[in-house]
């Protein structure tokens, strides 16, 4: 019986060009032998299974050939390219890092540098795992590799290269070996099987390829698996029984359900999944990455990202299709946030079917956000361009032409419109300026010289004049009598205040709403105008929305408020007539304030003597 030769070992590269996916790291080796610029010293550095040690092998072999081609490989038939071949060469040494990593294995290696090949060139030393040297091993190679003699040469190998110390890695050409990409796998698994006259199918060396995770070993390693599993014919179906594997399907069905809002498919899924023994995490984990596939898929140009055979990149295409992106995406931070909390969740099943429910509901909460925001741009359309509200006079009002010649308003005293010619000041733009009340039984008069027009302007507190010593500063009192002068201001100018039309009422729920909706802005915004508009208030028959403060300091402050707020007030509740007015509330009487229990139980027993009698009963402790 034939001894069985596992694939990783019976096709093992023997020349450079046969090396997989690594051509960058070959090339340069080439070229180095062609032109006889050998280093002293190489470190082959990369994940598990790329070939490190075997282009450390084909190396040594190639540079101790007697005939190397033009190619710059070795010949395979001088004296060295046979011994090497048959494992007998006495210039080629291999020494395993990991089981002798001592100082003393180092010293006998050093030992046997001193003597020269007795055939050949070159003494070379393969060191694989030499990360696993010890510190002292390390320290004490440093001098043969810095200076060897002019016939020796070390390859290092391994695959953790922050593991050797910098000095080590001063002296040695560094080579970074690459993870062999998918399709170089599977080119190369399609060779081995026609040598070997099996039949595999495309999905089938993918999903081996996908399952090996850049590593050519594993996947060879998984192949001769497959061909003992399954003999001659190795298909897709087969592959994902054998190897356990969650493939494709489940995903694209589980995405099919949750963009038709299949709640209870999924659910259904998720337990099938986990009845046949796999993961909760490795299924949320292949969640995302399907997710990001089909993201992939929604662009050509990013198409080739996808890592996977033609046939299931075209399934992928169709299902990317008929997913919008902004699903894909909100997906995507689900998954994400499921993932992150999946290991502190307590019940870690639950966790994932919320996520599921979650994403089933993703396409109804998008649409119910598109209508949302298709709602809301439409009244702001109608609101470009559109005139002020204001009432037409009746058909027995007449306006005197001295009216219309009035330069100093500049609009029309009925309608409160713009004339033609005049700019609106940027002022005006915050605060409009009120129009003039028409009755049907009197005529509009001219405004009189000495009846100056109300002018809107932003109100502010007056700025007091700058002192003229620096040493003087304003007393409490004069700052108290400024702020009585302003608030007497504000209340003249709010009885000069009159408005057009008649007072429509103001609907007290929707100022509930908008005043509500201004304080939680303002409380993000600025929290001393928070403050000071969150105090009680009430509007009155006239539409006057009163604010009590406590004091004339406050007044002042909410004059330099009330502009804006009253413009967005008319604009939020589309009423014109309303008006805004701040007072000081009345003064509780005078007494001492009650701070400790003491206080409010005294306080309280003199209202209430009964309190006294209950507590003498009750045998309540006096002391508070």
């Amino acid at each position: 019986m034939e001894n069985f030769v596992v694939s990783a070992r019976k096709y093992r590269p023997a020349t450079f060009e046969s090396v997989v996916g690594q051509h960058h790291i070959t090339n340069t080796l080439k070229n180095a032998i062609r032109s006889n610029h050998l280093a002293q010293a190489f470190l082959f550095c990369g994940p598990r299974g790329v070939g490190k040690t075997t282009c450390a092998r084909i190396l040594a072999k190639t540079i101790n050939c007697q005939n190397i081609t033009p190619e710059a490989e070795a010949c395979n038939e001088c004296e060295s390219c046979r011994s090497f071949n048959s494992n007998s060469s006495f210039n080629i040494h291999e020494l395993d890092a990991a089981s002798n990593n001592s100082v003393e294995d180092i010293r006998n290696l050093v030992e046997q540098v001193r003597y020269a090949p007795q055939s050949g060139k070159y003494k070379i030393y393969i060191i694989d795992e030499v990360h696993m040297l010890s510190n002292q091993a390390f320290n004490a190679f440093l001098k043969t590799l810095e200076e060897p003699p002019s016939y020796a040469i070390f390859i290092l190998a391994t695959t953790e290269r922050h593991k050797i110390i910098p000095t080590i890695l001063s002296r040695c050409q560094i080579f970074d070996f690459n993870r062999i990409r998918i399709e170089d796998m599977v080119r190369h698994l399609g060779n081995i099987a026609e040598k070997e006259t099996i039949q595999a199918e495309p999905d089938a060396l993918h999903l081996i390829a996908q399952k090996a995770d850049g590593a050519l070993r594993d996947a060879l390693s998984i192949f001769d698996q497959m061909v003992t599993f399954s003999g001659s014919n190795i298909t897709y179906r087969a592959t994902v029984d054998n190897l356990h594997i969650l493939d494709y399907d489940y995903y694209i069905r589980l995405t099919d359900y949750l963009l038709t809002q299949n709640l209870s498919g999924s659910l259904l899924l998720y337990d099938e999944v986990l009845k046949n023994g796999f993961d909760s995490h490795n299924f949320l984990i292949g969640i995302g990455e399907h997710l990001r596939s089909l993201l992939v898929c929604k662009d050509q140009a990013t198409v080739q990202l996808l890592e996977v055979s033609d046939n299931v990149k075209a399934k992928y295409a169709d299902q990317a299709a008929r997913a919008s992106v902004s699903f894909l995406l909100s997906g995507l931070n689900l998954v994400s946030t499921c993932d992150t909390h999946f290991k502190s969740s307590k019940n870690q099943r639950l966790h994932v079917e919320l996520c599921l429910m979650k994403m089933a509901h993703l396409n109804a909460a998008l649409n119910f956000a598109q209508e949302g925001a298709g709602n809301e741009a439409a009244p702001k359309k109608a609101k470009v361009g559109a005139p002020a509200p204001a009432s037409t006079p009746s058909a027995g009002a007449t306006i005197p032409s001295a009216a219309l010649q009035q330069p100093s308003t500049g609009a029309v005293a009925s309608g409160g419109l713009q004339q033609p010619g005049k700019s609106v000041p940027s002022e005006g733009l915050q605060q409009p300026p009120k129009p003039q009340h028409v009755t049907p039984d009197a005529h509009l008069s001219p405004p009189t010289a000495t009846a100056a027009p109300v002018q809107h302007k932003e109100r502010s507190a007056p700025m007091m004049p700058p002192p003229k010593k620096l040493s003087k500063l304003p007393s409490l009192k004069d700052l108290q009598q400024q702020a009585s002068n302003t608030a007497q201001a504000v209340a003249v100018e709010e009885e000069e205040e009159v408005y057009q039309g008649a007072v429509v009422p103001v609907d007290e729920v929707k100022l509930r709403t908008v005043w509500a909706d201004i304080l939680r802005r303002k409380k993000v915004e600025n929290m001393m105008e928070y403050t000071l508009l969150n105090r009680p208030y009430h509007i009155s028959d006239n539409n006057e929305l009163l604010l009590q403060v406590e004091n004339p300091v406050l007044i002042d402050q909410f004059a330099s408020l009330r502009p804006k707020l009253l413009s967005e007030l008319k604009e939020r509740l589309n009423n014109r007539s309303i008006q805004l007015r701040a007072e000081i509330m009345e003064q509780q009487e005078s007494g001492n304030k009650l701070y400790t229990s003491q206080d409010k139980f005294n306080y309280l027993a003199e209202k209430y003597p009964l309190l006294v009698d209950m507590k003498q009963r009750l045998g309540l402790d006096t002391d508070f």
